[in-house]
């Protein structure tokens, strides 16, 4: 008889929700950075840089709501095999991972630079780094790195 591994965690509707606002954040933090002009030593944090830091204050709000809700409300457990509940917990671990690393690091990039971002052009976050500091400014080529790793891993298996 052959087991079936098809059956899918059962998420809440809130989990859901969040699952959907932040992929749409990913998605339109996609968009703005990929049309705001390239960021250089004398740049502003104006138009689009200014909805791209305020976008990336709202993923890292949101995972963090994400992240409370996963340890306080666990999904129904799926009937996988261990090596695939493994998988399937591994793989979730890397990806919140890397949806707070990235805005992390461009928070901390935009601090090096002495731009203090607004988290929906509203409230004021503190800055992760120093103005001038060499780690906040090369944490700008890791969150643009990490970026693109996760894009591509979501158009991976």
């Amino acid at each position: 008889m052959v087991e079936n591994h098809s059956q899918k965690f059962v998420y809440s509707p809130v989990a859901r929700g969040l699952h959907w606002l932040i992929a749409g954040l990913i998605l339109a933090q996609f968009i703005i950075g990929w049309t705001m002009p390239d960021v250089h030593r004398d740049t502003l944090p104006t138009g689009e840089i200014a909805w791209h830091l305020s976008v990336g204050a709202a993923i890292v709000a949101a995972m963090v709501i994400r992240l409370i809700w996963r340890m306080t409300h666990t999904p129904d457990p799926a009937k996988l095999s261990p090596q695939l509940m493994f998988a399937s917990k591994a793989t979730h671990f890397l990806l919140y991972i890397l949806l707070l690393a990235v805005p992390l690091a461009g928070w901390a990039n935009a601090s090096a630079r002495g731009w203090m971002g607004k988290l929906l052009g509203m409230v004021p976050y503190p800055a992760l780094a120093s103005k001038g500091s060499p780690a906040g400014m090369a944490l700008g080529d890791v969150h643009s790195v990490l970026a693109w790793v996760l894009l591509a891993g979501r158009f991976q298996g």
